[in-house]
């Protein structure tokens, strides 16, 4: 931000100087060439006022040095030309060739014969570059006795525009230097409290405020900013500690009735009669089915309050893993687990324990759904990133044969507590909630949708570990009891029939 204010800011000033010093050069350079002739053409007209007078008394013969002694004094080339275009003197040394030559052919000369004075500039081999030109005519009345001619070469003159130039683009350089100095001192001025804020946000993100931006610096929109920030971020920490300390208490305040009421109707069981027992064996599952409910929820809010950073997880290893632990547990239900051929080597971005509770919960859930005599498949794939717009990302892909879902089905699958309508276990519907909250923390995504064939092809979407990603979320982990768990044994189930 600093750099672009900086840059606005010299753009608009070298806009302001180039309108100012590009028209002011300009016009210098055509003034000075304009006094320059005007000088030039007075110079010559009283030169050929003294020559007319000198051959008026017929003394020709001075014109010679006449023309010399006014060439020395303005540095000029000087030639008289007389009433019939044969030159009578020339100041030029090299020129004295040219003394009796007719030169009244010559456009400059033919003018000022017919009594019009002629100035111009044009590029002269001799002086090598252009040169100024004043021809004009010696006559008092309509007789022209004599014609001179001045040549100045306009070296000099481009010399002083060019210095002049010059020091007009050092100026300007000097003002725009001193524009970036002052113009970067405001723009880190309003810059900082920016700053401070995006720090204060980012460790906001992160889970906890260190450092709160101050309100003493920068313009008063900001600080008032500042201060709104600064407010809103201490109540959010303190509604965060408040939810954190809740879900720890309601975690043991709920463990202890929940089973002792589950040991008074166990104590029921030899005062029951046979025909009851079915209806204490339901009141049983429904105390477990409450307590894992309990468990997937404090599980969840636990999941949402902790800030804890991705890291690079094998996700072959990972599935590979979890599918030899599952393999005895499929098996009693005679379903196959099957590891396709997948891409190797492949590096995911996950929160520490989450792919593993992933998988887990995803096998949980295409169990349930798997007719005995089916397989579940594993598998992983790679899809690069769009031009480096988005991350490569690894796909995981968990595919049943079971009964699938309807669209709307698989839409609703991730709300919190859904279950199909012809569900007909005790799932707690708390699972793929807690699947896509662990795959966001990594900036991922899971979706559900119908394998070729009939049934469901769960997919979980990471961020490849040597992919450089475009933005950081705080991300979360699970606790001890539902993250990071080696044990496929009260994995939370919430597919569409959990």
């Amino acid at each position: 931000m600093t750099r672009r204010l900086l840059l606005s800011h010299l753009s608009l000033m070298l806009l302001v100087l180039l309108v100012l010093e590009v028209p002011f050069g300009v016009f210098y350079a055509r003034s000075e060439l304009s006094r320059f002739t005007h000088t030039a053409q007075q110079g010559a007209l009283t030169l050929a006022e003294v020559c007319e007078e000198k051959m008026e008394h017929g003394l020709s013969t001075d014109l010679p040095g006449l023309a010399r002694a006014y060439g020395r004094r303005t540095g000029s080339r000087v030639s008289v030309v007389g009433t019939n275009g044969v030159v009578l003197a020339d100041s030029a040394a090299q020129a004295q060739a040219l003394v009796g030559r007719n030169v009244s052919a010559e456009p400059d000369i033919a003018t000022a014969l017919r009594d019009h004075p002629v100035a111009g500039t044009r590029s002269d081999a001799s002086v090598g570059g252009d040169v100024l030109f004043v021809t004009v005519p010696g006559g008092s009345d309509d007789t022209v006795p004599c014609v001179v001619r001045t040549v100045y070469a306009l070296g000099p003159l481009k010399a002083k525009v060019h210095a002049t130039w010059i020091a007009l683009a050092a100026l300007g350089l000097g003002v725009l230097a001193a524009g970036a100095l002052i113009g970067f001192a405001l723009a880190r001025s309003f810059t900082r409290p920016v700053r401070a804020l995006e720090r204060a946000t980012a460790q906001l993100a992160e889970g906890r405020l260190t450092d709160p931006p101050t309100t003493d610096h920068g313009p008063p929109e900001l600080r008032r900013l500042a201060a709104s920030f600064t407010k809103t971020a201490s109540r959010l920490q303190h509604l965060l500690q408040a939810q954190q300390a809740f879900a720890s208490e309601v975690s043991h305040q709920l463990k202890t009735p929940l089973t002792a009421l589950r040991l008074r109707l166990e104590n029921f069981e030899p005062h029951l009669a046979p025909c009851a027992q079915d209806s204490l064996d339901q009141a049983l599952g429904e105390v477990e089915r409450l307590g894992r409910m309990v468990q997937g929820l404090l599980a969840l809010a636990r999941l949402e309050n902790s800030a804890i950073r991705p890291e690079s997880v094998d996700l072959g290893a990972v599935v590979a893993d979890r599918a030899a632990i599952w393999a005895a547990f499929a098996d009693e239900q005679r379903v196959g687990i099957v590891v396709a051929d997948a891409a190797t080597d492949v590096r995911v971005r996950a929160v520490p324990g989450a792919l593993e509770q992933i998988i887990d919960n995803l096998l949980s859930n295409a169990l349930r759904a798997a007719p005995p005599g089916t397989a579940i498949t594993l598998a992983t794939a790679t899809a690069p990133g769009e031009g480096g717009r988005t991350p490569a990302m690894a796909e995981l892909h968990v595919i049943d044969q079971g009964p699938g879902m309807s669209e709307a089905e698989r839409h609703k699958a991730f709300d919190r507590f859904w279950r199909a309508p012809d569900t007909d276990h005790d799932g707690t519907g708390l699972g793929l909630p807690m699947v896509r909250q662990l795959a966001r923390a990594a900036d991922g995504e899971v979706t559900l949708e119908a394998a070729p064939g009939g049934g469901l092809d769960a997919v979980v979407r990471l961020q490849r570990a040597d992919a450089r990603t475009h933005r950081q979320r705080p991300g979360g982990s699970a606790d001890a009891d539902c993250a990071g768990n080696a044990r496929p044994h009260g994995v939370m189930a919430a597919r569409g029939h959990p």
